[in-house]
């Protein structure tokens, strides 16, 4: 059973940092997709970052471009979002979320594992 646990949220000032976490346990797919998504009350969630584990591609959206970095640590199993520079609009949940097969879109969609997710407040 895949099991994702996110960790690392909290509160912040503008052009503060914060690093989350996801550990991840329970994959049997020689090939996945790992990603960020964020979901601000009244808005469509979206995807902020995603990469293919074992392989050297990721994805940031425009909107974290130079801001946020994903990575993984293949060795403990877990993912994360480095986020630095962070502003007022970045405040959200944060959910960690996986897929199989080594496609990794940006939409929410296609990815059939969840996190419980992590709040990030980013004060003004």
């Amino acid at each position: 059973q895949v099991q994702l646990v996110e960790s690392g949220g909290g509160s912040v000032q503008a052009g503060g940092s914060l690093r989350l976490s996801c550990a991840a346990s329970g994959f049997t797919y020689t090939s996945y997709c790992m990603g960020w998504f964020r979901q601000a009350p009244g808005k469509e969630r979206e995807g902020v970052a995603s990469i293919n584990i074992g392989g050297v591609t990721t994805y940031h959206s425009d909107s974290v471009k130079g801001r946020f970095t994903i990575s993984q640590d293949n060795a403990k199993s877990t993912l994360y979002l480095q986020m630095n520079s962070l502003k007022f609009e970045d405040s959200a949940m944060y959910y960690c979320a996986a897929k199989s097969g080594g496609w990794c879109p940006a939409d929410h969609y296609w990815y059939n594992y969840w996190g419980q997710g992590t709040q990030v407040t980013v004060s003004s």
